[in-house]
């Protein structure tokens, strides 16, 4: 195994495993504050926010959530913020060695735009930087005074990054970029508004006085954000096993469907807890979403070239060995990849004919293979694959 390849598998795991850890924790503070049961109303309660009663594990768990009495904070005190720092620090170092290492070849698309590596990481990183700013911007100014003008916005900037990226890197780079920062957003969220806030709570309480309230509203409010990115993000996460969206020529359109679609399954996910009906309107989210992402992935572009006639194995095996096989043979000839990805390989007509609808998906619906075209298909050549696998694929 590479060292690239190792760090690789080294950094996705630990992802993996910190991304568990902290949405599993987001979702349940996030359950937890929508099933509290009411304080009685007396004095002795005051600064009882509600509690809710659990079992789990051969017992049962109390769990009150409330404010603390000037210098009534405990001795021990557990915080949940390392789970969050650790997902999104393994996910910038994924980001790095996936897109930024190796010359930059999975991030850069020359026939997107072609850019040198430096230009193209600068690309990345600033507007990483560029997106907390602009949406911390937003709720700290607009999002005081109308939260649904602020939402309103938020969704606007966050689909014209999406579209941007597109125009700038490849694909699939696109989409792990609109990813990593959508988990930036989270994470600034966390270590720049909610932490803070939690710290001015514990100072104030250590130091004997009353506790802000508007302190844990503001940071729900951003909590309550992460909360509603979770889902959107867990399929970037896993978007690049399905090239028919980030290889599509709408694939910002795609990716809007989906993300809105999750965003809605999580929001009737939460209304539950408020008595109101979720199954339906939850089911119908994730319809509206599924149903988006079939309809746009059936809008192709309109052919470059137009073959006549019927095209022969024999071209297209041709074709295939010229442009295909220096990663998708038994002996590949592209260092980037020593072993043919997802163990596919065309070194016999049989093996070719067994992949002809994935050819003509990927090779030419998508145009997602050749890998950013680094063999150089042409047009012609991907209609040409086309129309050899609409006559039948025929190995004679």
């Amino acid at each position: 195994m590479q060292a690239n390849e190792l760090l690789d598998v080294v950094f996705r795991w630990a992802h993996l495993i910190a991304g568990i850890m902290w949405i599993g924790n987001s979702m349940l503070f996030n359950w937890l504050d929508r099933n509290l049961i009411a304080p009685p109303a007396d004095p002795a309660h005051r600064l009882s926010q509600g509690k809710v009663f659990m079992v789990h594990s051969g017992a049962f768990y109390e769990v009150e959530k409330k404010l603390l009495e000037p210098g009534q904070l405990p001795d021990q005190l557990h915080w949940f913020k390392w789970q969050n720092f650790l997902t999104w620090l393994t996910g910038i170092c994924l980001l790095v060695v996936v897109y930024y290492l190796n010359d930059a070849a999975f991030l850069i698309d020359p026939s997107v735009r072609a850019m040198s590596q430096a230009e193209a990481i600068g690309l990345s990183v600033g507007t990483l930087v560029a997106a907390w700013l602009a949406y911390d911007l937003v709720w700290t100014t607009v999002g005081r005074r109308t939260p649904a003008l602020a939402t309103a916005l938020s969704f606007a900037l966050l689909f014209g990054a999406a579209y941007g990226f597109t125009l700038l890197f490849s694909g699939r780079a696109a989409y792990v970029q609109t990813g990593v920062m959508i988990g930036t957003l989270m994470t600034g969220n966390v270590w720049m508004r909610i932490l803070p806030s939690q710290k001015e709570l514990i100072a104030a309480t250590r130091a004997g006085q009353e506790q802000d309230a508007t302190l844990s509203l503001r940071a729900k409010q951003r909590s309550i954000h992460n909360n509603y990115l979770t889902f959107p993000l867990l399929f970037i996460m896993i978007s690049n096993h399905f090239p028919s969206t980030y290889g599509h020529h709408l694939n910002w359109l795609v990716l809007a469907a989906l993300m809105i679609g999750g965003a809605g399954v999580r929001h009737f996910m939460n209304v539950r807890y408020a008595g109101k009906a979720w199954l339906f309107p939850a089911l119908a989210m994730a319809v509206i979403g599924l149903a988006g992402t079939m309809i746009v992935t059936r809008i192709r572009e309109a052919p470059a070239v137009t073959i006549e006639g019927e095209v022969g194995f024999a071209r297209a095996s041709e074709i295939i060995q010229a442009r295909c096989a220096a990663c998708h043979s038994a002996q590949n000839s592209d260092p980037q990849f020593p072993v043919a990805p997802g163990n596919i390989v065309f070194d016999t007509p049989e093996r070719i004919g067994a992949m002809a609808a994935r050819i003509k998906d990927r090779a030419v619906v998508n145009k997602t293979m050749p890998f950013l075209n680094r063999t150089q298909m042409t047009d012609a050549e991907r209609a040409e694959l086309g129309k050899w696998v609409d006559g039948g694929a025929k190995l004679r």
